[in-house]
């Protein structure tokens, strides 16, 4: 069997949880670690026996030991890294958002066509078990009427922020916020499944550093809207709803699916709770994905597509230009 040998840069926990997923996969061979700190490096390769520790990516990229390379840095970062990396022929499995707005991304796109390497958005949820359920099941609804989808979550970080402490999650310097970190969550897997909208609108609550903290957005379609709610300083356990004349299907939680329910429209029938098969990673489902697009010698995944990936980071810009939004990346 044929190893991808990976490299990956960035050692914090979601590279963690990519690398206990790929190692599901026995394609998946991890060879090298790039960090800023050869200390923070070394620390990560022991803790995950990783032959190979690089401080530039320059120097990972001209060591003929990788094949591909997952990106998990700042979101500000992403564009710059994926293009040196499929500039040096590497396939790029880049974490969700994609980049910091729609130029970076394009020019993410046109690099991967030009260099003839794949370049996947590490979307995780909608290569789930959970999520291939709910696309195969959504004739089951009729005419859709509603996407409805909600993602908040409080985070700590925000406590730090309110005491005074900037934590990067709240920096507009790295392209973050709560759009780019929770609200894609909901946006992607609207966008894979009804595609661009003809328009949204939208709001946020903005912090003091100048990102969002929570927002709303609502998106146009033909015969139907979705509503998107996201925060980082407030909770909800509110489920995703497709809402179509015939019924309703339902996904427990957006960014971590394990459930789906259709409930018939007629109240005479019991709601159904449908199969989906048990998730010991979910990374395992994207690392998978990707290098089945590697090995089948297509260019792009048929879920998370580029131009999925596009659109939705057009729709985030849309959402941040709406709200005020701006980054020193959109300069």
């Amino acid at each position: 069997m044929e190893k991808i040998r990976f490299g990956v840069v960035g050692s914090n926990f979601v590279t963690d949880r990519m690398i206990e997923g790929g190692r599901m996969d026995p394609r998946f061979e991890l060879v090298a670690v790039c960090s800023r700190s050869r200390e923070t490096g070394d620390a990560f390769a022991l803790k995950h026996g990783i032959p190979e520790v690089y401080t530039s990516l320059d120097g990972m990229l001209g060591s003929g030991s990788v094949d591909a390379v997952y990106i998990a840095t700042p979101n500000y970062v992403h564009a710059g890294q994926a293009i040196a990396c499929m500039e040096a022929g590497k396939h790029v499995l880049c974490e969700k958002p994609m980049a910091s707005n729609e130029r970076e991304v394009s020019a993410m796109i046109e690099s991967a066509r030009v260099n003839d390497v794949v370049l996947m958005e590490a979307m995780l949820t909608t290569l789930s078990p959970a999520f291939r359920v709910l696309c195969d099941n959504l004739y089951r609804v009729g005419t859709v009427r509603r996407y409805f989808s909600s993602y908040c979550q409080y985070s700590s970080r925000y406590d730090a922020l309110k005491e005074g402490r900037v934590a990067n999650a709240f920096r507009p310097e790295l392209s973050n916020g709560a759009v780019m970190d929770i609200g894609v969550y909901c946006l992607y897997p609207m966008v894979v499944l009804f595609g661009q909208p003809a328009g949204i609108t939208a709001s946020a609550m903005k912090l003091s550093t100048g990102v969002d903290g929570q927002g709303t957005v609502m998106a146009r379609y033909d015969g139907f809207d979705a509503v998107v709610i996201y925060s980082k300083i407030a909770d909800s356990v509110l489920p995703t709803e497709i809402q179509g004349e015939s019924g309703t299907l339902t996904v427990d939680r957006i960014n971590n699916p394990r459930r789906v329910t259709f409930i018939p429209h007629d109240r005479s029938l019991p709601a159904e709770s449908l199969p989906v098969e048990p998730v010991g990673s979910f990374y395992y489902y994207e690392v998978r994905e990707f290098i089945d697009v590697i090995e089948s010698g297509r260019r792009e995944s048929e879920i998370n597509s580029l131009e999925c990936s596009l659109t939705t980071i057009r729709v985030i810009d849309g959402v941040r230009s709406q709200s005020g939004i701006v980054y020193p990346a959109d300069m």
